[in-house]
Protein backbone atom coordinates (compact mmCIF):
# COMPACT_ATOMS: atom_id res chain seq x y z
CA UNK A 1 0.00 0.00 0.00
CA UNK A 2 1.21 3.58 -1.24
CA UNK A 3 -0.44 7.05 -0.73
CA UNK A 4 -2.48 7.46 -3.48
CA UNK A 5 -4.67 9.99 -5.33
CA UNK A 6 -7.37 9.17 -2.32
CA UNK A 7 -5.35 9.58 0.43
CA UNK A 8 -5.26 12.85 2.67
CA UNK A 9 -3.55 15.67 2.86
CA UNK A 10 -0.17 15.56 4.25
CA UNK A 11 -0.82 19.29 6.63
CA UNK A 12 -4.33 17.71 7.46
CA UNK A 13 -2.18 14.20 8.52
CA UNK A 14 -0.18 16.09 10.56
CA UNK A 15 -2.31 19.18 12.37
CA UNK A 16 -4.99 16.63 13.46
CA UNK A 17 -2.30 13.80 14.76
CA UNK A 18 -0.28 15.61 16.33
CA UNK A 19 -2.72 17.12 18.31
CA UNK A 20 -4.64 14.08 19.20
CA UNK A 21 -1.35 12.57 20.00
CA UNK A 22 -0.26 15.71 21.90
CA UNK A 23 -3.58 15.69 24.12
CA UNK A 24 -3.50 12.19 24.82
CA UNK A 25 0.41 11.80 25.52
CA UNK A 26 0.38 15.33 27.55
CA UNK A 27 -2.64 14.20 29.87
CA UNK A 28 -0.45 10.78 30.57
CA UNK A 29 3.04 12.34 31.38
CA UNK A 30 1.67 14.18 34.54
CA UNK A 31 0.33 11.12 36.13
CA UNK A 32 3.12 10.81 38.69
CA UNK A 33 2.07 13.97 39.82
CA UNK A 34 -0.93 12.71 41.32
CA UNK A 35 1.09 9.91 43.40
CA UNK A 36 2.00 12.19 46.46
CA UNK A 37 -1.43 13.91 46.91
CA UNK A 38 -3.58 11.19 46.58
CA UNK A 39 -1.31 8.29 48.42
CA UNK A 40 -1.54 10.74 50.98
CA UNK A 41 -4.97 11.66 51.22
CA UNK A 42 -6.04 8.03 50.62
CA UNK A 43 -3.47 6.64 53.01
CA UNK A 44 -2.34 4.22 49.97
CA UNK A 45 1.04 2.96 49.66
CA UNK A 46 3.36 4.35 46.59
CA UNK A 47 3.35 0.73 45.44
CA UNK A 48 -0.39 1.05 45.49
CA UNK A 49 -0.09 3.83 42.78
CA UNK A 50 2.55 2.57 41.04
CA UNK A 51 0.44 -0.66 40.32
CA UNK A 52 -2.28 1.14 38.40
CA UNK A 53 0.06 2.98 36.44
CA UNK A 54 2.17 -0.23 35.81
CA UNK A 55 -1.47 -2.01 34.87
CA UNK A 56 -1.67 1.28 33.02
CA UNK A 57 1.27 0.35 30.61
CA UNK A 58 0.14 -3.48 30.33
CA UNK A 59 -3.71 -2.74 29.46
CA UNK A 60 -2.71 0.01 26.92
CA UNK A 61 0.41 -2.61 25.43
CA UNK A 62 -2.42 -5.41 25.67
CA UNK A 63 -5.20 -3.16 23.51
CA UNK A 64 -2.75 -1.63 21.66
CA UNK A 65 -2.48 -4.77 19.83
CA UNK A 66 -6.26 -5.14 19.04
CA UNK A 67 -6.71 -1.43 18.47
CA UNK A 68 -3.79 -1.47 15.46
CA UNK A 69 -5.61 -4.24 13.75
CA UNK A 70 -8.94 -2.43 13.79
CA UNK A 71 -7.45 0.61 12.55
CA UNK A 72 -5.62 -0.98 10.22
CA UNK A 73 -8.95 -3.28 8.86
CA UNK A 74 -11.43 -0.30 9.58
CA UNK A 75 -9.71 2.89 9.92
CA UNK A 76 -8.26 4.87 12.96
CA UNK A 77 -11.00 7.51 12.97
CA UNK A 78 -13.68 4.98 14.60
CA UNK A 79 -10.74 3.80 16.90
CA UNK A 80 -9.41 6.92 17.95
CA UNK A 81 -13.55 8.11 18.99
CA UNK A 82 -13.84 5.02 21.08
CA UNK A 83 -10.16 5.84 22.48
CA UNK A 84 -11.19 9.28 23.75
CA UNK A 85 -14.83 8.35 25.00
CA UNK A 86 -12.93 5.47 26.98
CA UNK A 87 -10.43 7.88 28.29
CA UNK A 88 -12.77 10.45 29.11
CA UNK A 89 -14.43 7.91 31.59
CA UNK A 90 -11.09 6.45 33.12
CA UNK A 91 -10.09 10.00 34.05
CA UNK A 92 -13.25 10.58 35.78
CA UNK A 93 -12.97 7.17 37.50
CA UNK A 94 -9.60 7.79 38.59
CA UNK A 95 -10.90 11.19 40.32
CA UNK A 96 -13.68 8.75 42.67
CA UNK A 97 -11.43 5.73 43.27
CA UNK A 98 -12.28 5.00 46.86
CA UNK A 99 -9.77 2.18 47.04
CA UNK A 100 -6.91 0.78 45.23
CA UNK A 101 -8.67 -1.91 43.30
CA UNK A 102 -10.89 0.76 42.09
CA UNK A 103 -7.80 2.77 41.12
CA UNK A 104 -6.89 0.05 39.00
CA UNK A 105 -9.78 -0.21 37.07
CA UNK A 106 -10.15 3.73 36.06
CA UNK A 107 -6.53 4.50 35.72
CA UNK A 108 -5.29 1.05 35.03
CA UNK A 109 -7.59 -0.84 32.74
CA UNK A 110 -9.48 1.86 31.23
CA UNK A 111 -6.83 4.78 30.78
CA UNK A 112 -4.65 2.36 29.55
CA UNK A 113 -7.05 1.04 26.93
CA UNK A 114 -8.13 4.84 25.94
CA UNK A 115 -4.23 5.53 25.22
CA UNK A 116 -3.72 2.46 22.66
CA UNK A 117 -6.70 4.15 20.56
CA UNK A 118 -5.47 7.51 20.62
CA UNK A 119 -1.71 7.31 20.60
CA UNK A 120 0.95 6.45 18.32
CA UNK A 121 0.41 2.87 16.99
CA UNK A 122 -2.90 4.54 15.32
CA UNK A 123 -2.19 7.37 14.41
CA UNK A 124 1.26 6.18 12.84
CA UNK A 125 -0.73 3.69 10.73
CA UNK A 126 -2.34 6.55 8.98
CA UNK A 127 0.64 8.30 8.31
CA UNK A 128 2.22 5.54 6.60
CA UNK A 129 -0.84 5.00 4.23
CA UNK A 130 -1.33 8.58 2.89
CA UNK A 131 2.66 10.08 3.40
CA UNK A 132 5.34 9.12 0.82
CA UNK A 133 8.02 6.87 1.90
CA UNK A 134 10.53 9.35 1.46
CA UNK A 135 9.14 11.68 4.49
CA UNK A 136 7.98 8.93 6.40
CA UNK A 137 9.97 8.91 9.28
CA UNK A 138 9.91 12.80 9.50
CA UNK A 139 6.48 12.29 9.13
CA UNK A 140 6.76 10.16 12.80
CA UNK A 141 8.87 12.96 14.11
CA UNK A 142 6.68 15.49 13.71
CA UNK A 143 4.11 13.73 15.51
CA UNK A 144 6.18 12.04 18.05
CA UNK A 145 7.57 15.91 18.73
CA UNK A 146 3.93 16.73 18.99
CA UNK A 147 3.47 14.13 22.13
CA UNK A 148 6.43 16.05 23.67
CA UNK A 149 5.13 19.37 22.93
CA UNK A 150 1.86 17.63 25.25
CA UNK A 151 4.11 17.20 28.04
CA UNK A 152 5.51 20.53 28.19
CA UNK A 153 2.17 22.53 27.65
CA UNK A 154 0.05 19.62 29.78
CA UNK A 155 2.33 18.63 32.91
CA UNK A 156 2.52 22.25 34.11
CA UNK A 157 -1.19 22.77 33.90
CA UNK A 158 -2.01 20.10 35.78
CA UNK A 159 0.26 21.04 38.33
CA UNK A 160 -1.90 24.53 38.35
CA UNK A 161 -4.68 22.47 38.52
CA UNK A 162 -3.67 20.09 41.59
CA UNK A 163 -3.01 23.05 43.69
CA UNK A 164 -5.47 25.77 42.44
CA UNK A 165 -8.54 22.94 42.68
CA UNK A 166 -7.14 19.87 44.47
CA UNK A 167 -6.57 16.61 42.73
CA UNK A 168 -9.85 15.40 42.59
CA UNK A 169 -11.31 17.82 40.73
CA UNK A 170 -8.48 18.55 38.45
CA UNK A 171 -8.87 15.01 37.11
CA UNK A 172 -12.55 15.86 35.99
CA UNK A 173 -11.63 19.16 34.46
CA UNK A 174 -8.84 16.26 32.27
CA UNK A 175 -11.89 14.50 31.61
CA UNK A 176 -13.99 17.31 30.20
CA UNK A 177 -10.64 18.58 28.12
CA UNK A 178 -9.60 15.40 26.67
CA UNK A 179 -12.80 15.29 24.25
CA UNK A 180 -11.27 17.70 22.36
CA UNK A 181 -9.84 14.73 20.38
CA UNK A 182 -13.26 14.29 18.91
CA UNK A 183 -13.64 17.07 16.55
CA UNK A 184 -9.92 16.34 15.68
CA UNK A 185 -10.12 12.74 14.81
CA UNK A 186 -12.14 13.84 12.18
CA UNK A 187 -9.36 15.12 10.31
CA UNK A 188 -7.98 11.76 10.45
CA UNK A 189 -11.17 10.00 8.42
CA UNK A 190 -9.76 8.55 5.19
CA UNK A 191 -11.73 8.33 2.17
CA UNK A 192 -11.57 4.47 1.57
CA UNK A 193 -12.63 2.93 4.87
CA UNK A 194 -15.05 5.73 5.27
CA UNK A 195 -16.52 4.19 1.72
CA UNK A 196 -16.95 1.09 3.93
CA UNK A 197 -13.74 -0.24 1.61
CA UNK A 198 -10.96 -2.07 3.17
CA UNK A 199 -7.46 -1.74 2.11
CA UNK A 200 -6.57 -4.90 -0.57
CA UNK A 201 -3.37 -6.79 1.31
CA UNK A 202 -1.43 -9.19 0.31
CA UNK A 203 -1.39 -11.15 3.52
CA UNK A 204 -3.60 -12.13 6.30
CA UNK A 205 -3.11 -11.10 9.55
CA UNK A 206 -1.89 -14.34 10.90
CA UNK A 207 0.45 -14.41 7.71
CA UNK A 208 1.86 -11.11 8.66
CA UNK A 209 2.46 -11.80 12.54
CA UNK A 210 4.04 -15.18 11.73
CA UNK A 211 6.54 -13.47 9.42
CA UNK A 212 7.13 -10.32 11.74
CA UNK A 213 7.83 -13.01 14.97
CA UNK A 214 10.36 -15.53 13.17
CA UNK A 215 12.39 -12.03 11.70
CA UNK A 216 15.17 -11.54 14.02
CA UNK A 217 15.62 -7.88 13.45
CA UNK A 218 11.83 -7.76 14.90
CA UNK A 219 12.55 -9.57 17.72
CA UNK A 220 15.29 -7.32 18.71
CA UNK A 221 13.28 -3.97 18.03
CA UNK A 222 10.68 -5.85 20.79
CA UNK A 223 13.72 -6.38 22.90
CA UNK A 224 14.81 -2.72 22.80
CA UNK A 225 11.85 -0.97 23.02
CA UNK A 226 11.09 -3.02 26.20
CA UNK A 227 14.35 -0.90 27.73
CA UNK A 228 12.69 2.65 26.66
CA UNK A 229 9.23 1.56 28.08
CA UNK A 230 11.21 0.66 31.56
CA UNK A 231 13.36 3.59 31.74
CA UNK A 232 10.63 6.89 30.40
CA UNK A 233 7.94 5.60 32.71
CA UNK A 234 10.08 4.73 35.83
CA UNK A 235 11.74 7.75 35.54
CA UNK A 236 8.49 9.99 34.43
CA UNK A 237 6.16 8.05 37.16
CA UNK A 238 8.71 8.54 40.05
CA UNK A 239 11.09 11.45 39.37
CA UNK A 240 8.40 13.77 41.34
CA UNK A 241 8.84 11.15 44.64
CA UNK A 242 12.15 11.02 44.12
CA UNK A 243 13.10 14.68 44.17
CA UNK A 244 10.70 15.20 46.98
CA UNK A 245 12.68 12.44 49.02
CA UNK A 246 15.56 14.70 48.18
CA UNK A 247 14.39 17.69 49.77
CA UNK A 248 13.00 19.37 46.28
CA UNK A 249 9.67 21.23 46.07
CA UNK A 250 7.00 19.74 43.70
CA UNK A 251 7.49 22.24 41.59
CA UNK A 252 11.04 21.58 40.75
CA UNK A 253 9.59 18.07 39.36
CA UNK A 254 6.88 19.55 37.38
CA UNK A 255 9.15 21.93 36.29
CA UNK A 256 11.70 18.84 35.37
CA UNK A 257 8.82 16.90 33.64
CA UNK A 258 7.80 19.65 31.45
CA UNK A 259 11.85 20.50 30.74
CA UNK A 260 11.48 17.22 29.75
CA UNK A 261 8.57 17.32 26.96
CA UNK A 262 10.18 20.90 25.72
CA UNK A 263 14.25 18.99 24.94
CA UNK A 264 12.01 16.23 23.60
CA UNK A 265 10.61 18.34 20.95
CA UNK A 266 13.72 18.48 19.50
CA UNK A 267 15.04 15.04 20.23
CA UNK A 268 11.87 13.57 18.40
CA UNK A 269 11.85 15.89 15.36
CA UNK A 270 15.85 15.11 14.90
CA UNK A 271 15.51 11.47 15.44
CA UNK A 272 12.80 11.33 12.79
CA UNK A 273 14.79 13.57 10.37
CA UNK A 274 18.06 11.69 10.88
CA UNK A 275 16.12 8.95 10.55
CA UNK A 276 15.92 9.87 6.60
CA UNK A 277 19.69 10.06 6.13
CA UNK A 278 21.33 7.76 8.62
CA UNK A 279 21.06 3.93 9.23
CA UNK A 280 18.60 3.96 11.92
CA UNK A 281 19.69 1.02 13.91
CA UNK A 282 23.13 3.27 14.75
CA UNK A 283 20.34 5.99 15.88
CA UNK A 284 18.67 3.68 18.22
CA UNK A 285 21.89 2.22 19.40
CA UNK A 286 23.36 6.10 19.79
CA UNK A 287 19.98 7.02 21.94
CA UNK A 288 20.28 4.28 24.71
CA UNK A 289 23.98 4.73 25.14
CA UNK A 290 23.39 8.30 25.67
CA UNK A 291 20.46 7.48 28.31
CA UNK A 292 22.82 5.47 30.45
CA UNK A 293 25.68 7.84 30.57
CA UNK A 294 23.37 10.66 31.08
CA UNK A 295 21.52 8.80 34.35
CA UNK A 296 25.08 7.52 35.59
CA UNK A 297 26.05 11.15 35.47
CA UNK A 298 22.95 12.43 37.11
CA UNK A 299 22.75 9.73 40.30
CA UNK A 300 26.64 9.92 41.03
CA UNK A 301 26.58 13.69 41.31
CA UNK A 302 24.77 15.65 44.44
CA UNK A 303 21.17 16.29 43.69
CA UNK A 304 20.91 20.18 42.96
CA UNK A 305 17.89 22.22 41.35
CA UNK A 306 20.54 22.64 38.52
CA UNK A 307 21.37 19.26 38.05
CA UNK A 308 18.27 18.07 37.68
CA UNK A 309 17.36 20.72 35.10
CA UNK A 310 20.33 19.82 33.30
CA UNK A 311 19.48 15.79 33.85
CA UNK A 312 15.63 16.60 32.12
CA UNK A 313 17.20 18.85 29.31
CA UNK A 314 19.46 15.66 28.58
CA UNK A 315 17.11 13.13 28.90
CA UNK A 316 14.20 15.16 26.77
CA UNK A 317 16.29 14.92 23.99
CA UNK A 318 16.14 10.96 24.12
CA UNK A 319 12.99 10.75 25.86
CA UNK A 320 10.16 9.49 22.90
CA UNK A 321 12.98 9.64 20.47
CA UNK A 322 13.27 6.24 19.91
CA UNK A 323 9.81 6.35 19.08
CA UNK A 324 9.52 7.55 15.27
CA UNK A 325 13.01 5.63 13.99
CA UNK A 326 11.60 2.70 15.67
CA UNK A 327 8.08 2.44 13.64
CA UNK A 328 9.67 4.03 10.49
CA UNK A 329 12.02 0.94 10.77
CA UNK A 330 8.78 -1.56 10.76
CA UNK A 331 7.14 0.14 8.48
CA UNK A 332 10.31 -0.36 5.57
CA UNK A 333 11.34 -4.02 6.75
CA UNK A 334 7.45 -4.72 6.61
CA UNK A 335 5.40 -2.40 4.77
CA UNK A 336 2.48 -0.38 5.68
CA UNK A 337 -0.53 -2.96 5.22
CA UNK A 338 -0.48 -3.85 9.03
CA UNK A 339 1.62 -1.30 10.51
CA UNK A 340 -0.63 -0.08 13.22
CA UNK A 341 -0.97 -3.98 14.43
CA UNK A 342 3.15 -4.92 13.94
CA UNK A 343 3.44 -1.49 16.42
CA UNK A 344 1.10 -2.45 18.45
CA UNK A 345 3.32 -5.89 18.84
CA UNK A 346 6.26 -3.89 19.47
CA UNK A 347 4.48 -1.14 21.75
CA UNK A 348 3.39 -4.23 23.95
CA UNK A 349 6.85 -4.82 24.55
CA UNK A 350 7.25 -1.15 25.20
CA UNK A 351 4.82 -1.60 27.55
CA UNK A 352 5.87 -4.54 29.44
CA UNK A 353 9.08 -3.07 30.53
CA UNK A 354 6.90 0.23 31.52
CA UNK A 355 5.12 -2.06 33.98
CA UNK A 356 7.96 -3.18 35.37
CA UNK A 357 9.60 0.08 35.91
CA UNK A 358 6.81 1.85 37.51
CA UNK A 359 5.83 -1.33 39.51
CA UNK A 360 9.56 -2.04 40.52
CA UNK A 361 10.40 1.55 41.41
CA UNK A 362 7.37 1.59 43.89
CA UNK A 363 8.17 -2.14 45.39
CA UNK A 364 12.22 -1.11 45.71
CA UNK A 365 11.01 2.17 47.24
CA UNK A 366 8.74 -0.10 49.64
CA UNK A 367 10.88 -2.39 50.47
CA UNK A 368 14.37 -0.39 51.21
CA UNK A 369 13.17 3.38 51.05
CA UNK A 370 15.71 4.44 48.17
CA UNK A 371 15.46 4.46 44.51
CA UNK A 372 19.05 3.36 44.06
CA UNK A 373 18.41 -0.48 42.83
CA UNK A 374 15.96 0.76 39.75
CA UNK A 375 18.65 3.55 38.98
CA UNK A 376 21.47 1.01 38.68
CA UNK A 377 18.70 -1.49 36.62
CA UNK A 378 18.16 1.44 34.13
CA UNK A 379 21.67 1.89 33.13
CA UNK A 380 22.53 -2.01 32.98
CA UNK A 381 19.64 -1.93 30.81
CA UNK A 382 21.17 0.65 28.55
CA UNK A 383 23.83 -0.95 28.08
CA UNK A 384 22.02 -4.23 27.07
CA UNK A 385 19.61 -2.14 24.34
CA UNK A 386 22.97 -0.41 23.18
CA UNK A 387 24.30 -3.48 22.04
CA UNK A 388 21.06 -5.48 20.67
CA UNK A 389 19.97 -2.55 18.37
CA UNK A 390 23.50 -3.12 16.18
CA UNK A 391 22.66 -5.91 14.48
CA UNK A 392 18.54 -4.61 12.96
CA UNK A 393 18.76 -4.67 9.59
CA UNK A 394 15.87 -1.89 7.85
CA UNK A 395 16.21 -3.30 4.25
CA UNK A 396 12.55 -4.48 2.80
CA UNK A 397 12.11 -7.78 3.39
CA UNK A 398 12.10 -10.22 0.83
CA UNK A 399 8.58 -12.00 0.67
CA UNK A 400 6.93 -14.37 -2.26
CA UNK A 401 3.69 -13.22 -3.66
CA UNK A 402 0.77 -14.95 -1.02
CA UNK A 403 -2.55 -15.30 -1.42
CA UNK A 404 -4.51 -13.48 1.73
Amino acid sequence: MTPTSKSLPMWQVLICGAAIVSVAMGIRHGFGLWMQPMTQTMGWGREDFAMAIAVQNISWGLVGVFSGMLADRFGAFRVIIAGALLYALGLFGMAHAATPSALVLFAGVLVGAAQAGTTFAVVFGVIGRNIPVERRSWAMGVVSAAGSFGQFLMVPTESMLISDWGWKTALVFLSIGILVILPLSWGLREPGFAAGQAPVRSQSILQALREAFGYRSFQLLMAGYFVCGFQVVFIGVHLPSFLKDQGMSPQLASTALALIGLFNILGTYAAGSLGQILAKNKILSGIYLARGIIITIFISLPITPLSVYIFAAAMGLLWLSTVPVTNAVIAQIFGVSHLSMLSGFVFLSHQVGSFLGVWLGGKIYDQTGSYDLVWFITIALSAFATLINLPVREAAIARAPQAA
